[in-house]
Formats: C-alpha cells, structure tokens, sequence
C-alpha cells in the first residue's frame, strides 16, 4: 500500500512541474502595443517623403504631418538618397586638363538692330486753328520730305489776317513797318514765302492755306495716337495702318498734327550679357557689320551705356550714335558689333572644365582614382575660357569635362 502512495505522489509532482514548464516556455509572450510602433513623419501630399523628425517637404514646402508605423527597418527610397553618391567622389577615368596662369586678350560679339534717334524726332503742330478740307498724308510710316504738302486748313482766322494785309498794301502802301508786320504775322500762322508773294500779287484772299512739311522724316502718328515701340515700327502689319487724322477734322493751335523721326540720325543698338559689361567703356572702338553686307564694317564708338538692367534677356544696352546720310541703314536692320578686350592676367580653365549648379560654380578635381567636386570662385569669361579667382591652382588637375561627371543636380553638395 505504502509503495502505491509513494508512486502517486512522484506523478503528482511530475504534473505539477509540468504545468509550471508549459506556462513559462510554451505560453505566447505577451508585449506591450507600443512596443511594436514608431513614429516618423511624412508629407500628405507627398507621401514617399518619410523623415525621423518634423520638418518641412522638400518638394511642396508643407510641414510633415506625424504618423505612427510598425517598428520594422524603414527603407528611404527618395531619389535624392538613391542617386546620392558617396563623399561626392567618382571613380573613372576621364580626360584631364591644368589651369594654365596666362594673360588673355580677346573679341566680343555683340547683336544689335538700328533703331530710331529719338532726339531727332519732330513735331509738326498746328500754328492756327482751322478746319483739315483735304490731307495729303494717310498712313504712318509714310515717308515725308522737307517742303511736302501734307494738309489743306481752313482758318477763318488765317482769312481775316490775309484780308488785313491786303487792304495795307491796297490803301496804305507807305506804311512800310506796319506791312511788315502783318507779314511776319502770315509767316508764323504757317504761310510760305511764296505764298505771301502770290497773295500780294494777286491781292485775293485763299479761304483753305496748303500747309508743308518743315523738315524730312517718318510718320509715327498724331496728337491722339501713342508713339510705337521699335518692335512695332518695324511691323509690316502696322506699315500700312491709317491715321486717325481725316479730313473734315478740326485742329486747335498748337495741337501736334504729325510725328516725324528722322532716320539721317540713327542708333545702334546692342545688348550685352552681365559677363561682358565689365569689359564695356563710353567712347571704345566697335566695329560693326550689318546682315545687308557682312563684308563691309563700320569703325564706330560706344556712345551711351544703359543702366537699366532687362531681367528678360538679363542683358544691358549700348547705344553708338551713326549718321545715316550717307549709310542709308534701314531701321530694323540687324547689326553684329565686335569690341576688342583689354588684356587680363590671371588663372584660366577651359569652359567646359566648369559647371555651374546655380549658386555655386564647381570643378572636378583628380584625386588618386577619382575626381574631387570642389567649388571655386570665378571671375571675367573670356574666348571659352574662364578666370578662376579662388578654389585651385596651376598644380591642380582637372576633368575637363564637368558635365561627365555629373548626373544630376543632386550630386553636388559641397560645402
């Protein structure tokens, strides 16, 4: 009996112990929820943009928005850390070039167009009030020669001045100051010499007076049309578009009928880039060609120098007076200026050697089986090169292609 209770109580022990084993090795562990998660945040409008803390989106500028994540490795696929090489090093071979320490002189080219000389320009204005009963001049841009007839006025005042100075020569003909006078008078209403003449000889008062061009010139409007721009002036569209000027239309002294420019004085225009305006002086020697005649220059100098900068084509402008009496340049003509450069001294790289990622100019400096991006400072640009003020030296060398070695704008990060 005694054996029969002892073996009951072995397998009594036996089960208790293993109760206990199943409850501490082969029970789930049982964890905490937080455990499993993690935080980063990401861009809702973006969501491949995952950082570890807050910031801003690199592509929208939003700020990240916080979001919970299972606590597993989390893999960056954005491009900028796919393509990011290492230390900004690339192994290759490439071909290479040395800065060379030199003085460097040159030519540069610049385009520009013939362009109207506004301080020629001239305004015919009426000297009396009447009424235009015919006009002679329809269209802008109609050229116009000294003594032309450009409109018949009716004036009742211009009548009564030329009754009062007949009537002196009829019945006061001694009178020879106050005759004088009245002529003068006829003179500045807009009367020609000949047609005074032909009034004292007739002694017959001309209701409508032929009114004459006072100078040679071009058409560009009247009192109420706007002065157009040179890209408008040369318009064929607008070559034949007509006065606002008719017959029938009354004018008041001193109202502007026509505007003329005079194309015997001209400007050349030309535009200059920012990297050449430093090599730029009033009164240095330019040689221009024209598209009519490649061959033949004119040896001209650099007048005026616009401050104004153009931020469309980021160019400023020269302006060389010509006399076009002789020249015969038409206005619109294109023009290729050529000025000589004073000499430079200084350390210069081939252009190609340079590439620029906005805000910093870099070069790819050799370095045992790669090349080194380094930035450097840059100066004047001159006959495909450029002068390098800071970064290298002559004992440096260089890609001498930059743009091989550069796959993207994210590649560039130096400091």
């Amino acid at each position: 009996m005694n054996k029969y209770i002892k073996y009951g109580l072995i397998l009594g022990i036996i089960a208790i112990i293993g109760s206990a084993i199943y409850f501490y090795v082969i029970k789930p562990e049982v964890h905490d929820a937080s455990s499993h998660q993690n935080v980063v945040y990401t861009c809702s409008m973006h969501p491949q943009i995952i950082r570890d803390k807050p910031g801003n989106c690199p592509i929208c500028g939003m700020t990240l928005v916080k979001k919970v994540i299972d606590n597993h490795a989390i893999e960056d696929y954005n491009i900028e850390n796919v393509i990011k090489p290492t230390d900004n090093f690339v192994v290759g071979k490439f071909q290479t070039i040395t800065a060379i320490d030199s003085t460097l002189s040159g030519e540069i080219n610049l385009p520009g167009t013939v362009a109207y000389d506004p301080n020629s320009a001239v305004n015919i204005a009426a000297r009396i009030s009447g009424r235009i009963e015919k006009i002679y001049v329809n269209f802008k841009y109609q050229r116009i020669n000294k003594g032309q007839k450009l409109f018949d006025l009716y004036s009742p005042e211009l009548l009564t001045e030329q009754e009062n100075f007949i009537y002196l020569l009829s019945n006061d003909i001694d009178n020879s100051s106050i005759i004088e006078a009245s002529k003068q008078k006829l003179l500045l209403y807009g009367m020609t010499q000949n047609q005074i003449s032909a009034l004292a000889n007739s002694k017959k008062a001309n209701p409508k007076i032929a009114i004459y061009s006072p100078s040679n010139g071009i058409v560009i409007g009247s009192e109420t049309m706007v002065t157009p721009s040179n890209s408008a002036m040369q318009s064929m569209n607008n070559s034949t578009e007509k006065l606002e000027l008719k017959e029938g239309n009354y004018v008041k002294k001193g109202e502007v009928v026509f505007k003329l420019v005079n194309t015997d004085k001209v400007w050349g225009v030309f535009n200059i880039t920012q990297e050449s305006s430093s090599f730029i002086e009033v009164n240095q020697a330019i040689k221009i060609t024209s598209e009519l005649n490649a061959e033949e220059s004119i040896e001209a100098k650099i007048n005026f120098i616009e401050t104004q900068f153009n931020a469309t084509d980021k160019t400023n402008r020269i302006r060389v007076y010509l006399n076009n009496n002789t020249l015969k340049l038409p206005i619109g003509l294109r023009l290729q200026g050529i000025i000589k450069t004073r000499s430079i001294s200084g350390l210069w790289i081939q252009k190609n050697a340079l590439v620029s990622t906005g805000n910093k100019k870099i070069v790819f400096v050799k370095s045992h089986n790669g090349f080194k991006a380094t930035p450097v400072k840059t100066g004047f640009e001159l006959n495909g090169y450029i002068q390098i003020i800071k970064g290298i030296s002559v004992s440096d060398t260089i890609a001498k292609n930059a743009q091989y070695l550069i796959d993207s704008e994210s590649f560039i990060k130096t400091e």
